[in-house]
Formats: structure tokens, C-alpha cells, sequence
């Protein structure tokens, strides 16, 4: 049986697209039927299904592919695992055309290596992420969510809840929202009432 490539991509967010990463694994050779995707997980999330099914095709003597290795692991022990994985399988790993048997000492090395950047980097995105919201809180800028109602339909609200002539079904319906932005308004009015 001829050794195959099998090439997995990855975006974290529904509303990144993975094109770029099927170009790059169809010149690094993979065919686009075994490529295996994850749409809108994080590398950190390990419950990843398009991994999963990836690391299952993988036979003895394949080579699994990836554009990037954060593409693959974004912590020392996520790339571990799969590295121990691919290691049991006799599996070679592929990071943009660079090839790590995870069998030779050096290339278990470089693995390891890429892994402790791909941490390194993760963890200075998440750094960089608390300093900008904290910059973007002391200017005030950081509000969290708006209500989906204004004041003026707050209020409104508020009016037909206590005339009691409403259920909270057709209160949503009125308003056009979900019943939870409903819940949401009555105890937010109400512990506002109660401090005023």
C-alpha cells in the first residue's frame, strides 16, 4: 500500500476561511479529498473533530501535513499528544513542506522546538489581547454588550410588564427579541427601580 498524505487545516473563527490552507496542502502534494478540517475551533480546543478523523486516516508510513504547525497545536502538551499519536502510528509530520520523523531524535526535537513557539506565540496573542482591553477599559471604550433594547424601549417594556396584561412570550413578540432579552430587561430595570 503506497504511503499517502493526509493534510489537516484549521481556522478558529466561523467567519476566517480556509482557502488559503487548501492551496497550501494541495502544492505540498496532499489530494483534496484528504484534507480534513476544523471550522471555527481554537488550536487549543483538542476536541476537534477534523483532527480527529485526520489523525484516523493516518496509516503507517503516511505523513500527516499541515500549512503551519499553530495550524496543528497551539500548546507544548496538545503537540505532544499528537506527536506521541503520529509516533505510535509511524506517522511522519509535514509543517510547510518541512518533513519530522517523529522517530529520529532530531527531528522529535524540532518538534518540540516549534511546539515551545507556537506556545510562546499563543501566549503572547493572549497578552497582548488583556493589555488592549485593559487600555481600551481605562479609556472607557470597553463596555461589554450593549442591550438589544434602548432606554425608551426599556422602559416601554417595563410599562406592559406591569400592567400584567403581557405573558413574557408576547412581550419578546413585541418587541422583537428572544424571551431571555426580556428576563434580561425586567431584572435589570428592576434592580434599577429598586435603587431608585
Amino acid at each position: 500500500m503506497n504511503a499517502l498524505l493526509i493534510g489537516y487545516a484549521r481556522v478558529s473563527t466561523y467567519e476566517q476561511d480556509l482557502t488559503a490552507q487548501r492551496i497550501a496542502l494541495e502544492r505540498l502534494g496532499v489530494d483534496p479529498e484528504y484534507i480534513f478540517t476544523d471550522h471555527g475551533l481554537t488550536g487549543t480546543n483538542r476536541a476537534r473533530p477534523g483532527l480527529r478523523e485526520a489523525l484516523a486516516a493516518c496509516r503507517n508510513g503516511d505523513t500527516l501535513v499541515v500549512a503551519k504547525l499553530d495550524r496543528l497545536a497551539r500548546s507544548l502538551r496538545d503537540a505532544k499528544d499528537i506527536v506521541d499519536e503520529l509516533t505510535a502510528k509511524h506517522v511522519k509530520l509535514s509543517i510547510g513542506g518541512s518533513v519530522h520523523d517523529p522517530l529520529d531524535p532530531v527531528g522529535r526535537l524540532l518538534f518540540n522546538v516549534l511546539a515551545m513557539v507556537a506556545e510562546f506565540e499563543s501566549d503572547l496573542i493572549r497578552a497582548r489581547t488583556r493589555e488592549g482591553m485593559q487600555v481600551a477599559k481605562a479609556k472607557g471604550r470597553l463596555r461589554g454588550k450593549q442591550p438589544k433594547l434602548s432606554i425608551p424601549q426599556q422602559r416601554h417594556l417595563m410599562e406592559l410588564h406591569h400592567a400584567g396584561r403581557h405573558t413574557t412570550a408576547e412581550l419578546a413578540e413585541l418587541f422583537n427579541v428572544a424571551r431571555s432579552t426580556v428576563y434580561r430587561t425586567i431584572q435589570r430595570q428592576t434592580r434599577v427601580e429598586k435603587t431608585n
